[in-house]
């Protein structure tokens, strides 16, 4: 399945149960980063718009490009009110964008779709001399009893389930040949907290998540709602989790050639 129609008919769902990014990481960039009220940013796969709502709110120019028609109606309908906001159709690959035309490009949660040679190539192509490029996610604590049973019901029932963000390791191989093996790692603590609707909506939301109607959909709900009754308080579930980015500069070699 084409990975963009993943998302299709789910935007509701990802917008009422994804979270949002640690609020230590925002700050991060703008005193280590160099992230200001006047930064031209690229979200790219901008999805609902969650990060990119984190960087409106603190002033940035925002270009949020999402390839996905449900979930970019979404985002314009929820951020539409910031004037430094713009909803761009396009991809990883082809964001549409002029030539050095940004500051910063980040993408929260998509960098595993793409094709990231294309992608990066795109990259160097709209953003201007010396800009960074952050590869972002919300990654759970594999460790957390919760995170691990949850993981044994998506590999169950999920055809399409790699593993939480992707698949994405730490320090993936991909990250790495992204930036030549050069870049920062930070992380921080963003810990979620979620009711019974919350908790079914955010499976709901995954790419990989079966949906109504399909074979076993009504026993993989009840594994879902077993796990929520098997440890929320006081109607509540925690799930561990943190907010990590990489980030760097990438460039071409005296050749002109890609870097990898």
């Amino acid at each position: 399945m084409d990975s963009i129609k993943k998302f299709s008919g789910i935007a509701n769902e990802y917008t009422k149960s994804r979270p949002g990014y640690a609020h230590e990481f925002i700050e991060c960039l703008f005193e280590k980063y160099s992230f200001s009220s006047s930064s031209v940013v690229a979200d790219i796969g901008s999805g609902t718009g969650k990060f990119a709502k984190q960087l409106l709110d603190k002033g940035c120019n925002v270009f949020c490009v999402e390839p996905n028609d449900d979930m970019r109606l979404v985002a314009e309908n929820e951020l539409s009110s910031y004037p430094n906001f713009k909803s761009v159709s396009g991809s990883a690959e082809n964001t549409t964008l002029p030539g050095n035309f940004v500051d910063f490009i980040t993408t929260a949660q998509a960098f595993h779709w793409f094709d990231t040679k294309s992608f990066k190539e795109e990259c160097l192509r709209i953003i201007r001399p010396g800009g960074k490029v952050l590869l972002i996610w919300n990654t759970r604590n594999n460790d957390s009893i919760i995170n691990q049973e949850l993981h044994k019901v998506y590999l169950q029932y999920c055809p399409d389930f790699k593993g939480f963000s992707g698949g994405t390791k730490l320090h993936d191989d991909r990250i790495k040949d992204f930036f030549n093996n050069n870049y920062e790692y930070i992380t921080f603590e963003n810990p979620l907290y979620f009711d019974r609707e919350k908790f079914v909506n955010r499976s709901l939301s995954g790419s990989y998540s079966l949906k109504k109607g399909d074979k076993n959909f009504d026993l993989y709900i009840d594994e879902i709602n077993r796990i929520f009754d098997e440890h929320e308080n006081d109607g509540i579930v925690k799930i561990e989790n943190q907010t990590v980015a990489y980030a760097g500069t990438i460039e071409k070699d005296i050749n002109g050639d890609l870097l990898w």
